[in-house]
């Protein structure tokens, strides 16, 4: 469990904090186009970090459902609270924005050089 607290991202604060909007707006001119780019990277985020936390969980399922053989298991709580302390997947999203970590191209001009050929 400790390997996994050293994941990149992982190490910046949970709580929002103000940011300045002309940082945002200097990677893209636009600071709608920057809203957008964090918010999908912070769906992609999400996602994995909910299949992460499934296929872990899964670990711990059992195929039986009496009622006698279920019972708490210190690793998968631990597991739980793991994730549950981690930063919303939008501020590890724009935490990557802001330090150049994304990848995004524009549409439009991916259209403009298709044309062009």
């Amino acid at each position: 469990m400790a390997n996994s607290k050293k994941k990149k991202g992982y190490s910046i604060s949970p709580f929002a904090q103000a940011r300045n909007m002309d940082s945002l707006t200097k990677k893209t001119g636009n600071v709608y186009e920057s809203i957008v780019i964090v918010s999908r990277r912070s769906n992609q985020i999400g996602m994995a970090l909910k299949e992460e936390l499934h296929a872990k969980l899964n670990e711990f399922a059992s195929n039986t459902d009496s009622l006698e053989e279920i019972h708490e298991n210190k690793e998968q709580i631990e597991i739980s609270k793991f994730y549950e302390r981690m930063p919303h997947p939008t501020l590890l999203a724009l935490e990557e924005f802001m330090n150049d970590e994304v990848y995004f191209r524009k549409a439009d001009e991916e259209k403009k050089a298709y044309r062009k050929k």
